[in-house]
């Protein structure tokens, strides 16, 4: 990186960074309050509100949302007539799966080769110290040359809606002329990327229904209807021979224009295992950024361990559908629920219930800020250019804002590359890229007021 005011300060906060990162990993905040206790998670929203008032942020607020989590809210005022920059991270988390899984404790910021460890070390309570280290930094150089508002959000994992709609209900909170979601990733560690694109989502529960009560499978077993057996063949129509997505009426044949995906970069990056084979057809970021994508989340049927010789009555499944840019999620979710309903063998009972939901998103990246950003990213990255890639993920707020402030520019940047293996085992955050973007969104903000 080459040697600028910005960037030595960025380098000597980096202690500071890991100390405070190190806080704010150590809340088990995630927001599904059946598993773990909701004062996890307002632990974290009173730790980044005082966070936020120690950096001299103004009008700060724990903010409860219909959803039942709460958002922090503060705003820092620039130099009269500047523009406003709208600043986005979430501090709530994936459960950690298998703790026993993870090389050091999940709730417990450990540094190991180079690599700061721990759940939601990259998505996304690393975006809010970007965030604060980019801000500190403008300070100690001359000034915050915007005015500044951010918004930490305490339910992003779930897509329960919360921020979204107290966002609809309080237009005038979030609004500005730029809002950078600290909340994507580099396409590769230390290749600066903007995501342009997301697929949006929608998550369904199924319940499959055959019999007043479990029935001895010897007895019974050949004539009894199997609700497991009759929901898997539910699941295993939701995807053709070659493993790619159908849901009937759904379009699955869209392409992506930009940049590639190698396969053998995508197998490394996804740790297929050796000779085991990728599913769904032509390009990977066909596959991963402009077409749907199906998962099985979980299923409630009874574990190997224990279990008794028995015809089930009944089972479930969380279903995600992953929806790209160019097809509205609530028309992917009627459709997801009427084939599960009409792959129902057997005359089965089915129910669906809707669990979340969020809109895909496309960005407009001919706009001035993304020329700021561009600018500012080939500073903090020497020699490499910004690059343009898609994500798979989800981020249902961008909608909603983008909705709310249409004449608003929107850039989506972040620390989740695929060594950071967010929503995995073992999620990891590059100090080395920490500090690369917190010094580029320093200078696109100084990049953008001047503009």
């Amino acid at each position: 990186m080459s040697s600028n005011p910005v960037a030595e300060t960025v380098a000597s906060l980096m202690p500071r960074a890991r100390t405070e990162l190190g806080e704010l990993v150590a809340f088990k905040s995630v927001a599904d309050f059946d598993q773990f206790p909701k004062s996890e998670s307002e632990g974290a929203a009173n730790w980044v509100a005082d966070a936020l008032r120690a950096d001299g942020f103004q009008d700060v607020a724990v903010l409860d949302t219909p959803d039942g989590t709460q958002s922090v809210y503060g705003c820092l005022p620039g130099p009269e007539g500047a523009k406003t920059v709208l600043l986005y991270a979430h501090y709530d988390v994936q459960p950690p799966l298998d703790e026993t899984a993870w090389t050091t404790p999940p709730f417990e910021l450990t540094e190991r080769d180079g690599r700061w460890y721990g759940r939601g070390a990259a998505d996304c309570k690393g975006g809010l110290i970007m965030h604060l280290l980019a801000l500190r930094a403008l300070k100690a150089d001359g000034g915050i040359p915007v005015h500044i508002k951010v918004i930490v959000e305490g339910s992003e994992e779930q897509g329960t809606g919360g921020l979204e709609r107290y966002a609809e209900a309080h237009p005038a909170l979030l609004a500005a002329d730029t809002i950078v979601i600290g909340d994507t990733g580099n396409f590769r560690l230390g290749l600066p990327t903007v995501t342009s694109t997301l697929r949006g989502m929608t998550l369904v529960r199924v319940q499959i229904d055959t019999l007043e009560g479990n029935l001895h499978s010897g007895q019974f077993g050949g004539a009894a209807p199997d609700a497991l057996a009759a929901l898997i063949r539910v699941l295993d129509s939701l995807r053709a021979d070659d493993g790619s997505t159908t849901v009937d009426g759904l379009a699955a044949d869209a392409t992506w224009d930009g940049l590639a995906y190698d396969e053998g970069q995508f197998r490394q990056d996804a740790k297929v295992l050796d000779g085991v084979g990728l599913i769904g057809s032509d390009t990977v970021a066909d596959r991963i950024w402009a077409r749907p994508a199906v998962t099985v989340l979980g299923i409630d049927c009874p574990p190997v361990v224990g279990a008794t010789p028995s015809v089930q009555a009944g089972a479930r499944a969380l279903v995600s559908l992953r929806v790209p840019p160019g097809t509205d999620a609530a028309e992917a979710t009627k459709l997801l629920a009427a084939h599960l309903e009409a792959h129902t063998p057997w005359g089965a009972r089915v129910r669906t219930e809707q669990i979340g939901q969020g809109q895909p998103f496309s960005a407009d990246t001919t706009s001035p800020a993304y020329t700021a950003m561009a600018e500012a990213m080939a500073v903090a990255y020497p020699g490499e250019e910004m690059q343009y890639a898609g994500q798979g993920g989800s981020i249902p707020l961008c909608n909603t804002l983008a909705a709310l402030y249409p004449r608003a520019e929107i850039l989506l940047i972040g620390l989740s590359e695929p060594e950071a293996q967010i929503h995995a085992v073992n999620e990891s955050v590059s100090p080395a890229e920490l500090e690369r973007l917190s010094v580029a969104e320093a200078l696109f903000l100084r990049n953008y007021a001047a503009n």
